[in-house]
């Protein structure tokens, strides 16, 4: 087994893809994981019975996988793996400021805007001195934690750097390609939840896999031309994080913002359910429209965002919806 610089890893969310990476990590015998959660319940179980009682209940988890509601376990941590919702990111980083050496490496995991609607790397870097890496793909964390072979985009601007991370998976069920366009991965990861709820709203209105994968070709067409206008890279398309994360999130049915889609497309969206669910498509989908709008950018380039734009704000109808797709 190679060896490799990031020994010890730590974590931050024993959520259910927290768990499911960590767990990934913890069969490398060269290397020390740990969960770093605030749900005490779930690190009892961890530590006791090696079970995450409340997100994999019946999956027993590697003996080596530890877990910890301490912030200590980040002074000797030397890849920081973020899983923790991208409105939380920047208020945790600046509480374990203390803990946190200057030259962990920061992995995002997150698909969502940090502060004042950055993406999250620019948002970190704005305060942190420590190299930051995003981690995106077609992935479902009850696939991982199962044992199946899954692909990861990782991403930052140290392409040494990258290379050496890379290694911290050899090994594992995760297979992981590379790129330096970390804005890029960024926008994809969350371009791709928003056009998953077009998809899902022409599945359920129509079925139809004609009329499916011509809307799914428009997307990734329009998917494309954001990333550009975002300054991305087009090759990134192609990445594990391009065309992989979006066809994953648009056709399967364990993608929530999928389901949304599928919820709207059978006539069962209303405000009362999209306030309780937090789906990050939905939330993204205002500020990319304002930002493309307040640059000026031609709404040709965006059509199929503004169009669902309208189904949310109520002004358009679904039934009228796939016909203003087919206009352009």
């Amino acid at each position: 087994m190679e060896k490799v610089k990031g020994k010890n890893i730590v974590v931050v969310g024993a959520g259910s893809i927290g768990t499911a990476i960590g767990n990934s990590l913890a069969v490398r015998e060269d290397l020390t994981v740990s969960l770093l959660s605030i749900e005490l319940d779930v690190i009892q179980t961890i530590q006791d019975i090696h079970i995450n009682q409340k997100y994999f209940p019946n999956i027993r988890l590697h003996p080596q996988l530890e877990a910890t509601s301490e912030d200590r376990v980040l002074l000797d941590a030397e890849i920081v793996i973020l899983a923790i919702p991208s409105n939380a990111i920047m208020s945790y980083l600046r509480r374990v400021k203390d803990s946190l050496p200057d030259d962990s490496i920061l992995i995002n995991l997150a698909k969502g805007f940090g502060d004042n609607n950055m993406l999250i790397p620019d948002c970190i870097h704005s305060e942190f001195p420590n190299p930051v890496f995003s981690l995106k793909g077609p992935s479902f964390a009850r696939e991982i934690i199962n044992n199946t072979p899954t692909a990861f985009t990782l991403s930052g601007l140290d392409n040494k750097l990258s290379g050496s991370l890379s290694s911290v998976f050899k090994g594992t069920n995760l297979f992981i390609d590379t790129t330096d366009d970390i804005r890029g991965v960024e926008i994809l990861s969350i371009l791709k939840n928003i056009y998953a709820i077009i998809i899902g709203i022409v599945d359920a209105h129509f079925n139809s896999p004609n009329l499916r994968f011509m809307i799914f070709t428009k997307a990734f067409n329009e998917m494309r031309s954001i990333l550009l206008l975002y300054g991305g890279k087009e090759e990134t398309m192609f990445n594990y994080c391009g065309i992989g994360d979006f066809g994953l999130t648009a056709l399967n049915d364990l993608s929530r913002n999928r389901t949304l889609g599928l919820l709207i497309g059978k006539g069962f969206f209303t405000e009362d359910i999209s306030g309780k669910v937090v789906l990050e498509g939905k939330i993204a989908m205002g500020v990319i429209l304002k930002e493309l709008e307040s640059r000026g950018f031609p709404e040709t380039s965006f059509h199929l965002m503004k169009e669902l734009e309208g189904v949310f704000s109520g002004s358009m109808k679904v039934s009228e919806f796939v016909n203003e797709l087919l206009e352009n």
